[in-house]
């Protein structure tokens, strides 16, 4: 595969972007391994709430089914090559 200049400038902003994340959320990556180690598995149960400043809630959930499971190992492989 070959990438041009800007493929190359733009993973080398998300690297970066993955890197002052994880310097500000320090927490963040350990829970995120232990959830890839433990959790991520036919029938898991993924809940998601999001509130802004000024108090607004929005929440979500999914169940993960054995379809999931091929994006997961996805998501999981591009993550650990940033």
């Amino acid at each position: 595969m070959n990438l041009n200049f800007n493929q190359l400038t733009a993973i080398h902003k998300a690297k970066e972007a993955v890197n002052r994340f994880r310097k500000n959320h320090p927490k963040f990556p350990a829970f995120i391994k232990a959830v890839e180690k433990n959790a991520l598995r036919d029938g898991t149960l993924i809940e998601i709430t999001v509130t802004t400043p000024d108090g607004t809630s929005y929440e979500s959930n999914l169940k993960l089914n054995s379809e999931d499971m091929e994006l997961m190992e996805m998501i999981t492989s591009l993550t650990k090559s940033l």
